[in-house]
């Protein structure tokens, strides 16, 4: 690149400052750029009746020069002056250096002098400059311009073409394939780029430039040799000669710019006619499913047999579980699609859909509604059918159990009752088999139960007229004369126990009052050896503190325990010697307990070595709990402070999300900026998790030094990370239909203060009262007559079609941007349409074809062709079915 080449876009005119002036041009390049800018200049020349033939001497008076500067940019210059003297050409060239500089120009190391003495690389870094201003810089594609927006523009042309790949303006156009190209893809009828080689630039080259000049009136600014003949053609000479095609084709890209708009409504109202067919079929289908089920639901013919009616309700778990749930799935993602389909259309400024007769979301949730009720009470009369044929075979099954297992009890009861093994028993055992008769006792009185239900169970098979009652009554009768019997036998044999009891009663006090006093103390001892060596768990120090105190309490009871021992031992030496002394019949040990004096005396000795284990045991989890309260306290310090800065960031996020200070941008760089810092937080956190690692490793569970768990922490800090990344994206969205919509930063305040003036309550939306006084503080004219009810339900249907009775902050900017903002779809499409009709008023099925992709161009014939008139051109589409077809009748 020469040393006086355009930097960045912005500043394309300006040079380096740096340079050397004394460094000369590329012999080539020079060559090349002579010819090229002469061609150039002379191309607007011409326009005066003047040329140059030499491009270094013809500017040196400056008179040339400043005839060029009025052509190219319609305006008059001062007055030059006329004088042949060194000091007027110097003048002359000023007047031009400071016209070009008057256009936001910066020249750099370029003086009059140099001009006026001829220096060549001066004087092409001048003309550079020129055509950088007023032939390269006002082009614009796709929010690029000068140098990026013409190299863009080229790849958009050429992109279709076999062999050409432009990027750069250097060797990309060595092979001449891409200045056909761009010719051809415009003016296909004067180069049959078909036969064009790729190995024979020279041909493609004098092609392309003799067409451009013979056709286009595009001067010969290049020569084919020179191309060809150098490694790198100079980058500023095919620019300019790449301009002057851009500029012979602006009025194409003005129809190419038209037919995309043309492409993005076509291909818009492809994809909503497409997600209204499948919301017909989704809603008829579903319609039908239920149309077929519910009469299904609703047949009540009972069945005979219980297997039968067990594989109704079969088949009924078998819908609800496999048939229902995809049907319950289908539901809601119809009204997915509906919700979808509508804000599709409102943001393409186009009617709501509305289903067909029958279809609309709130007829399927009707029938929806119907088919759960027939659900309801299909299943509630499977069951009442079942119990009913279950209740038969139930109750006599029932009797039949009950009536056996009674029988067997009784079986040998009344020879028992009627035995009298009392008569040559002792004591204990006449003690014992009073015990046992009591038991029988209870046992015959929890027995009453059962006897009084198979009487009532009887009574029920008789009232429901069972086919086997006889033999039913019979056995019940049986039954409840055998029961008297055993009543009768066991009050008998009762007051013979208690008479022989006393007999031996004296006998055996002693024997009980050892019983009385051993076993607690046995149970106390095991109690005592069980709780010395029970495992214990604690969680606080507290916790172990209380079960050291309490093995404190435990010893101090020792010395009346050793006491109670050797009182228990000496009953029962009393008894021994009171038997030895009247020699009575006490076969066997004591009958009213197993313990004997050397169980209690091993078991005393087994509790005092216990004692001291337990001592030490406990002073060992004393340790360990000073050591966890030192991790909950740490735990908590970082809790108690991670935890209310995460709730106050998150009520400050709410805050954010409802005022208002400067711009949506500003509001969006001051959410990702607080993302940011929230974001920074994160080592705490991960500090945090360490010292609960440390916690859960030592199995601590509570911690009464802060109330913030690391569950809450964790769910607190996830909701604050979602919380603002929803808020940003909420931002996000406004931006995108302000600048959709055009709205502009004063009119998006306005909504946004107004909205938040009446959300009273917070919420983020706004009732149908509330939105109506936001829309009249706004200047609408909604009053409480037919007309303004009617004009408000208007509103509400736009922004609340689904009539959920709230409206959104979203869908309220969507109506405000709709009421107010510029629509760049209809007017911009039908002027786009005229673009491509020019003054003839219509456009043809070739040209549509020509222009649009094939697809959308035959989506668009196909639309069209209904609405074509009779007086319309014969293979045409004139302006009225274009605009008919697009938008609809309401549009016209």
């Amino acid at each position: 690149m020469d040393h006086y080449d355009s930097q960045q876009t912005n500043d394309y005119m300006q040079p380096e400052e740096d340079w050397d002036r004394d460094l000369l041009l590329d012999p080539a390049w020079e060559k090349q750029q002579r010819k090229t800018f002469t061609a150039w200049c002379n191309s607007h020349l011409r326009k005066a009746g003047t040329q140059i033939e030499n491009i270094e001497e013809d500017f040196r008076d400056g008179l040339k020069l400043m005839l060029l500067l009025e052509v190219i940019s319609g305006e008059r210059l001062a007055k030059p002056e006329r004088g042949k003297m060194r000091v007027h050409k110097i003048s002359n060239v000023n007047k031009a250096l400071d016209f070009i500089a008057s256009k936001g120009v910066k020249l750099v190391s370029i003086g009059a002098e140099e001009i006026v003495d001829g220096n060549v690389k001066m004087t092409l870094g001048m003309i550079w400059t020129i055509i950088l201003r007023f032939a390269i810089q006002d082009i614009s594609v796709e929010e690029t311009s000068a140098k990026e927006g013409l190299l863009l523009w080229c790849q958009r042309k050429t992109a279709p073409y076999k062999n050409v790949n432009i990027q750069n303006f250097h060797i990309s156009w060595k092979d001449g394939l891409g200045f056909c190209a761009l010719i051809h893809r415009h003016r296909p009828e004067l180069i049959d780029y078909g036969k064009l080689r790729k190995d024979d630039p020279l041909t493609n080259l004098n092609t392309a430039f003799d067409v451009a000049e013979k056709y286009l009136d595009i001067p010969k600014m290049l020569d084919a040799e020179d191309i060809v003949g150098t490694a790198r053609p100079d980058e500023k000479a095919i620019m300019t000669y790449v301009s002057s095609f851009y500029h012979a084709f602006s009025g194409a890209q003005k129809a190419e710019t038209a037919a995309n708009r043309i492409c993005k409504v076509l291909a818009v109202n492809q994809e909503n006619e497409q997600l209204m067919e499948d919301y017909e079929k989704l809603a008829s289908d579903l319609l039908e499913w239920i149309r077929r089920t519910i009469p299904w639901l609703e047949n009540r013919a009972p069945e005979n047999t219980m297997h039968a009616m067990q594989q109704k309700l079969e088949d009924f778990r078998d819908y609800r579980r496999l048939h229902k749930p995809p049907k319950v799935q289908e539901k809601c993602q119809l009204e997915i699609n509906f919700n979808t389909l509508q804000t599709k259309l409102r943001l393409s400024n186009r009617p709501a859909f509305m289903p067909s007769e029958g279809r609309m979301v709130s007829d399927i949730n009707s029938a929806w509604g119907c088919l759960e009720q027939a659900e309801k009470g299909y299943e509630e009369w499977l069951l009442n059918e079942i119990r009913r044929l279950e209740r038969l075979d139930h109750l006599a099954e029932k009797f039949r159990q009950k009536a056996s297992i009674h029988e067997a009890w009784t079986d040998g009861k009344e020879a028992m009752l009627r035995q009298k093994d009392y008569e040559t028993a002792t004591l204990s055992e006449i003690k014992a088999l009073l015990k046992k008769h009591e038991a029988f006792e209870s046992d015959l009185a929890a027995h009453q139960d059962r006897v009084e239900q198979i009487a009532a169970i009887a009574q029920e098979l008789n009232e429901l007229d069972y086919y086997d009652s006889p033999s039913v009554n019979a056995r019940c009768q049986k039954i409840c004369d055998q029961w008297d019997n055993l009543g009768a036998l066991t009050q008998k044999r009762r007051e013979a126990l208690e008479r022989t009891e006393k007999l031996l009663e004296t006998i055996d006090q002693l024997y009980l009052e050892y019983a009385k006093r051993a076993a607690p103390f046995n149970n106390w001892m095991e109690g005592a050896m069980e709780d010395l060596q029970d495992t214990f768990i604690v969680h606080t120090i507290e916790e172990i503190q209380g079960l050291t105190t309490a093995h404190e309490q435990f010893k101090a009871t020792l010395p009346d325990a050793d006491k109670e021992r050797l009182a228990i031992l000496g009953i029962h030496n009393e008894v021994s010697k009171i038997v030895q002394t009247y020699h009575v019949n006490m076969a066997g040990t004591n009958p009213y307990t197993t313990i004997t004096p050397q169980e209690i005396n091993g078991k005393w000795d087994h509790v005092r070595q216990l004692v001291p284990r337990r001592d030490q045991a406990l002073t060992e989890e004393h340790a360990r709990q000073q050591h966890n309260e030192r991790l909950r306290k740490q735990f908590g310090a970082q809790a108690n402070v991670i935890g209310p800065w995460i709730q106050t960031k998150m009520e400050e996020i709410g805050r954010i999300s409802i005022e208002m200070h400067g711009t949506l941008e500003d509001q969006l760089s001051h959410l990702r900026q607080y993302e940011k810092s929230i974001v920074n937080y994160k080592p705490k956190i991960d500090q945090l998790e360490g010292d609960h690692q440390l916690i859960q490793e030592a199995l601590i569970f509570d911690n009464k030094h802060t109330n913030h768990t690391m569950e809450h922490i964790r769910v607190g800090w996830e909701q604050l990370l979602t919380t603002i990344a929803r808020t940003i994206n909420e931002v996000e969205n406004q931006i995108l239909t302000r600048d959709a919509k055009g709205i502009s930063q004063e009119q998006m305040n306005e909504f946004r203060a107004s909205f938040n003036h009446f959300d009273r309550d917070h919420s983020g939306t706004l009732g149908p009262e509330e939105f109506k006084a936001c829309l009249i503080s706004l200047g609408y004219d909604i009053g409480n007559d037919p007309q303004g009810e009617a004009e408000f339900a208007r509103i509400m249907s736009i922004v609340d079609p689904n009539r959920l009775g709230v409206v959104t902050f979203q869908a309220f900017i969507d109506f405000m941007s709709r009421e107010t903002a510029d629509t760049d779809t209809a007017d911009q499409v039908m002027a786009s349409f005229k673009i491509l009709a020019g003054d003839k008023n219509y456009i043809t099925v070739d040209e549509l074809r020509r222009e649009l992709p094939p697809d959308q161009a035959e989506y668009c014939i196909a639309r069209m062709a209904p609405y074509t008139g009779p007086d319309a051109v014969p293979g045409a589409l004139d302006y009225m079915s274009f605009s008919t077809a697009l938008y609809g009748e309401s549009d016209l």
